[in-house]
């Protein structure tokens, strides 16, 4: 199949160099059975290119299988993930009351992806390569292995060779998924790609609702491709949608536009290398980075003042009992109230809580938000967040959201 048929069969707009790259790469090597690693930033359509390696192989029409089998690595809770994975006997643990296919047994024969890889536990992962090199898998209760016949195809969006550098993804899982790698560059390296997607996006909204299309003047066009695109493509199609639907102009501009664009650049966007981190040539923040950092801050000083309150407690306890000698200059009994000149100097712990609760809100609001936008689907709130889906799992629990 040429790209120009796999890029109409699978719905992919660009000509970008690199993307043509990564599709002829995928086609290439979609009729062998070796690993694959695809590695990109969230929303470039990682999952496309699984189906792409899949639907192009012998394995499509594999018997006994079930095709194509995609599993979340980052989605799902430590405890259970060898379960999944790997399946388990009657009686393995509490309520395993029958026994349970996972994941690679109902791939056989077939091809299973494994997405956000790097969010896979250390020991989870020693497993998965022993499951890679001997083709056999043990369910969780069982001592008696089974064969497998399973392509894999995994991908990430972290800095997966920094993650082995660091000690948190090992070197030799590394290797035996990294058979052959395929980057699909993030749209702020498509920059010229970004109009043929808007018009894209533009239309199916406008066939659907039955409306007339909307356009870009040249400013906004100018605005669009030096926009950074965190979210990529996928936050395009989101902002591309929300302006077809909730505008009355058809003509977009960049007054317009800005109402949409969580961040709206002064200049031309530094370079960013593979790590995801700025370049030495820049140092931009956006203001949801800056609010994910405040947060992040705020309640570890938020936790450590509770558990410095406890220990004081404690030692309070001990001290008045007897079992430790009172000392009246002692750091770990409750101060003193703070002075008028201590509290202009410093944040008083009530000051620092109600910043605390005020960002807590406000993050909140901003996940409840992505839930909306994305109809429900935790996978894109999470990467529209810039945060795994696991973390956005945690969040929905802490803040008592229900979906």
């Amino acid at each position: 199949m040429d790209i120009q048929s796999l890029k109409l069969r699978y719905d992919i707009i660009g000509n970008d160099p690199k993307l043509l790259l990564a599709l002829n790469k995928a086609i290439q090597v979609a009729p062998t059975d070796l690993s694959i690693l695809i590695t990109g930033e969230s929303g470039v359509g990682k999952d496309i290119f699984s189906r792409i390696i899949h639907e192009n192989s012998a394995r499509k029409h594999a018997r006994g299988g079930k095709g194509l089998i995609s599993v979340n690595c980052g989605a799902i809770p430590e405890g259970t993930i060898e379960s999944e994975l790997f399946g388990h006997v009657k009686g393995a643990f509490t309520g395993a009351d029958k026994n349970r296919k996972g994941y690679f047994e109902e791939a056989d024969g077939g091809t299973i992806f494994l997405d956000e890889i790097g969010e896979l536990p250390l020991a989870m992962q020693v497993k998965l390569l022993r499951v890679l090199e001997n083709g056999e898998i043990i369910p969780v209760g069982s001592s008696t292995s089974q064969k497998i016949n399973v392509r894999v195809v995994a991908a990430t969006n972290v800095d997966i060779v920094e993650a082995v550098r660091t000690g948190r993804f090992r070197e030799d899982l590394y290797y035996r998924l990294n058979q052959i790698s395929i980057y699909l560059p993030p749209l702020r390296e498509r920059k010229d790609d970004i109009p043929l997607l808007f018009r894209k996006f533009s239309s199916d909204v406008a066939e659907k609702y039955h409306m007339p299309p909307i356009v870009l003047t040249e400013p906004a066009k100018r605005m669009m491709m030096d926009y950074p695109w965190y979210g990529n493509v996928r936050e395009l199609k989101n902002i591309t949608e929300q302006i077809a639907v909730v505008e009355t102009e058809r003509s977009i501009t960049p007054e317009i536009l800005q109402n949409y664009l969580s961040y709206i650049p002064t200049e031309k966007m530094p370079a960013v290398v593979d790590s995801g981190q700025p370049s030495a040539g820049g140092s931009q923040i956006t203001d949801r980075e800056l609010l994910l950092k405040a947060l992040t801050m705020g309640q570890m000083i938020n936790e450590m003042r509770n558990e410095i309150n406890d220990l004081r407690q404690m030692v309070s306890q001990l001290a008045r009992s007897g079992s430790l000698p009172v000392d009246p200059h002692s750091p770990y009994l409750p101060p003193t109230p703070p002075s008028a000149e201590d509290e202009e100097e410093f944040l008083t712990p009530e000051i620092i809580e109600d910043e605390v609760l005020g960002l807590e809100d406000r993050e909140r609001r901003a996940i409840i938000r992505a839930l909306e936008q994305n109809h429900g689907n935790r996978k894109q709130a999470a990467a529209d967040l810039h945060i795994s889906e696991r973390s956005l799992y945690r969040k929905l629990k802490a803040y008592n959201i229900s979906e």
